[in-house]
């Protein structure tokens, strides 16, 4: 995992423990979560088509279409 191992966790650890306090680390956490949760859905999820088919468009101007007279 990225060439870290156990003692370089451990030391990463205290030194956010020392940083943060130990009352953060959950709130930390959480947000931490949240954040990979929403990039996981973002990629996973197809994106929105940007645009409507031209079939499914509202006319440009009513005028146009219809005969005068």
């Amino acid at each position: 995992m990225f060439g870290i191992g156990m003692p370089e966790l451990i030391v990463l650890l205290v030194i956010v423990l020392l940083i943060f306090g130990v009352g953060k680390l959950p709130q930390i956490g959480e947000g931490l979560g949240k954040a990979i949760r929403g990039f996981r859905r973002s990629v996973s999820e197809p994106e929105p088509p940007s645009s409507l088919p031209e079939k499914d468009k509202p006319p440009k101007n009513d005028a146009e279409g219809k005969k005068s007279g």
